[in-house]
């Protein structure tokens, strides 16, 4: 019996040196597993760390590109917002250019139009001229034959008992022409003759219109003047002192016919 309890603990002793020596030998079999492990995973973060690398460097064209792709498609807006706008200075060009040639048309147009006009007015003008000069030719000749009659009905035989002045008919009561009208028309500078201007006979007193106004003649006139004088002879409207008179040029000197003037 105490054979066998010495050899237990024996047994217990090997079998405790033993896993002591296993542990031994198998620490330095881990030891060189980890250290193989640690030297087979430096590779590999090392290709981790390359790999990161590529991948970085894979990144920065992928996202480079797609602000080249972003610069690219700005300068095609641009270089289409300039196509567009040139476009548009050429339409604007081109408008202005219609709008002008339409411009010139319209004023050719109105231009002919206006010659046309102007063409028509001159031919109804001439042919109104004519005609009016017709009616004038036939109405003077027809005053020219009145004339004839009411002057020599209206002539003086007695001119010093028939004449008498605007003072002695007590007074001028026609109408008195302006100071400038009568400078630029009346006086001894400014002589007419009557034969051929307007005529008439009203209320026994041969009138004739000259410069606007019409002049009725109330005195005869004198026999000493002829039996024409209001064809050949040029005669002038003067003021002297209380009336307006009617002078002979032929006759200087002599006293005037009294004369009435209206409008």
């Amino acid at each position: 019996m105490k054979r066998i309890g010495f050899i237990i603990p024996i047994t217990i002793l090997s079998a405790a040196v033993a896993a002591c020596a296993f542990g031994y030998a198998q620490e330095p079999q881990e030891k060189k597993q980890e250290q193989n492990k640690g030297q087979q995973q430096k590779p590999q973060e090392q290709g981790k760390q390359n790999q990161g690398q590529q991948h970085q460097q894979q990144n920065k064209p992928q996202q480079a590109q797609p602000q080249k792709q972003q610069a690219q498609h700005e300068q095609q807006n641009q270089n289409k917002q300039q196509a567009q706008q040139h476009e548009q200075q050429n339409q604007n060009k081109q408008q202005a250019q219609q709008h002008e040639q339409q411009n010139q048309n319209k004023q050719q147009a109105q231009q002919q139009e206006q010659q046309n006009q102007n063409r028509q007015q001159a031919q109804q003008h001439e042919q109104q001229h004519g005609q009016q000069m017709q009616r004038s030719q036939q109405q003077q000749h027809e005053q020219q034959i009145q004339q004839q009659q009411v002057w020599q009905q209206h002539r003086s035989n007695n001119w010093d008992n028939d004449h008498r002045s605007w003072q002695q008919r007590g007074g001028y009561n026609g109408y008195r022409i302006p100071a400038n009208d009568f400078r630029s028309h009346y006086g001894r500078g400014h002589d007419f003759r009557v034969y051929s201007l307007p005529f008439m006979y009203q209320g026994g007193y041969p009138r004739f219109q000259y410069g606007g106004y019409w002049f009725t003649v109330m005195d005869p006139y004198p026999d000493y003047w002829g039996n024409n004088w209001y064809e050949s002879d040029d005669v002038y409207v003067d003021y002297s002192g209380d009336g307006y008179y009617l002078f002979n040029r032929r006759y200087p000197g002599r006293p005037g016919i009294a004369i009435n003037i209206s409008l």
